[in-house]
């Protein structure tokens, strides 16, 4: 026998569903940044005065509290049915939040937190720490152009537009595709990840998705889930079964929060 016929290959056999079972899509819970922007706002600040790069923003206190109900509400809601592929953001407040999710029993003990890159929280370059006065104060050029491009295409220097976003996020469900076909997956990352997702799966356009973004924000580990419908599409394909959901904290009495989910005070 040919030994090359021996070694497993990496895709699923023909006819199998090429996407995971279920896909569960979590913003973080809420973090010491979304603290510091309010009070930055609400003094009318220019700047968010924090002491850490955005990348290393934990969890609030509160935060802790979201992530924990999360983990509880799949233990005992998903018996059956946990996770079992756990993929995070490099963020800090994203790593805590699956971690939290896993010590209270969201998914196996002992199921490793995957770090994926493409997953991080949109880029904002030298819009990064400012509030929205700060935004048409310091950089009015980067305010107009937003205000002509929209928030799906404007780039500001050294940052990403949506479409950015959405361009690394595809290659990320190709390998969602490629290695976790069938299984469970949970994905946790920020808000503007969550809405480009559902941008990418249900193959919506840029008025559809911002209309979306404009009926509010992603709740601190809300949960947004896809279930592969065999039905669906020429070959089966994800389906939207809930958006939004918050009834972990809900169950556990915890406050629901929904702050932007970035460092600069403008949505978006």
């Amino acid at each position: 026998m040919d030994r090359a016929s021996e070694i497993p290959s990496p895709y699923p056999p023909l006819g199998a569903s090429r996407w995971p079972a279920v896909l569960w899509i979590v913003r973080h819970g809420q973090s010491a940044g979304n603290l510091a922007r309010d009070a930055a706002t609400e003094q009318g600040l220019a700047r968010i005065p924090l002491t850490h790069r955005d990348v290393d923003v934990p969890l609030s206190d509160l935060g802790r509290q979201q992530a924990t109900a999360l983990g509880r509400w799949f233990a005992e809601a998903h018996e059956d049915g946990r996770p079992e592929v756990l993929l995070a953001s490099p963020y800090v407040r994203a790593v805590e939040t699956a971690q939290l999710f896993r010590a209270n029993g969201g998914c196996t003990p002992d199921e490793p937190v995957c770090i994926d890159e493409r997953l991080r929280e949109k880029e904002f370059g030298i819009l990064d720490g400012l509030t929205t006065s700060g935004i048409h104060e310091l950089q009015p050029e980067q305010a107009e152009l937003r205000r002509l491009l929209g928030k799906f295409y404007h780039r500001p220097p050294g940052g990403e537009s949506w479409v950015d976003v959405i361009f690394r996020l595809r290659a990320l469900m190709d390998t969602v595709s490629l290695h976790h076909a069938g299984r469970r997956v949970m994905i946790v990352a920020h808000q503007v990840v969550v809405l480009c997702l559902r941008y990418i799966i249900e193959g919506l356009d840029e008025a559809q998705v911002l209309a979306i973004d404009r009926e509010g924000d992603v709740a601190n580990c809300g949960i947004t889930e896809y279930r592969f419908d065999p039905e669906a599409g020429h070959h089966g394909a994800l389906v939207l079964a809930r958006y939004n959901v918050t009834a972990p904290m809900v169950a556990d009495d915890t406050p629901v929060t929904a702050a932007p989910d970035k460092m600069v005070a403008a949505r978006g």
